[in-house]
């Protein structure tokens, strides 16, 4: 188990998400902390602007993240390295893809559930084979996006990088 990985975790994906941007390509738009207008709406339970999406403060990013990525993830339940991995996804494209490509990565039926079934598939595999995988499938599913010519770069980049970090974590 890895619990003490969420501020790690928290801390790598900061770094991978910096601060506010609006790129006019990006579907997520107003971003700030890597958290959406959208998802900081949804968290604050009402409609929000983009002025205060530049305002977040990273205290309330990390609440965010907690409870809307990584406990969602069940990321004091998975292996060590494997919790980042996950996590960083989950930021990057949405929690149901990254638990249903976790599922697929450890050969479980993919319906976006993180129940007992996926965490002792996961727990039955080495860590680093599943990190391995994982971040393979999450490749595989960023070139295929319409936005790849744009933001593929930087894509390629941080999932080597998330890989890398998992794999310390790890123990490898």
């Amino acid at each position: 188990m890895a619990a003490s990985n969420f501020d790690r975790s928290l801390a790598a994906v900061l770094r991978h998400e910096g601060g506010y941007v609006d790129h006019p390509k990006d579907p997520g738009g107003a971003t700030n902390l890597g958290v959406t207008r959208a998802t900081l709406a949804r968290y604050r339970g009402r409609a929000v602007s983009k002025a205060e999406v530049k305002a977040l403060t990273k205290a309330e990013a990390a609440r965010i993240y907690r409870a809307l990525y990584w406990d969602v993830i069940r990321g004091d339940d998975l292996p060590a390295g494997v919790d980042f991995a996950v996590f960083d996804y989950c930021v990057n494209s949405g929690p149901g893809r990254a638990k249903k490509t976790l599922q697929a990565a450890v050969g479980c039926r993919a319906d976006g559930v993180i129940g007992p079934t996926t965490m002792a598939a996961t727990h039955a595999h080495p860590a680093p084979d599943v990190i391995r995988a994982y971040c393979k499938r999450r490749m595989r599913f960023l070139e295929g996006l319409r936005t790849f010519a744009v933001f593929g770069r930087g894509w390629r980049r941080r999932v080597r990088e998330t890989e890398a970090l998992a794999l310390e974590m790890a123990g490898k």
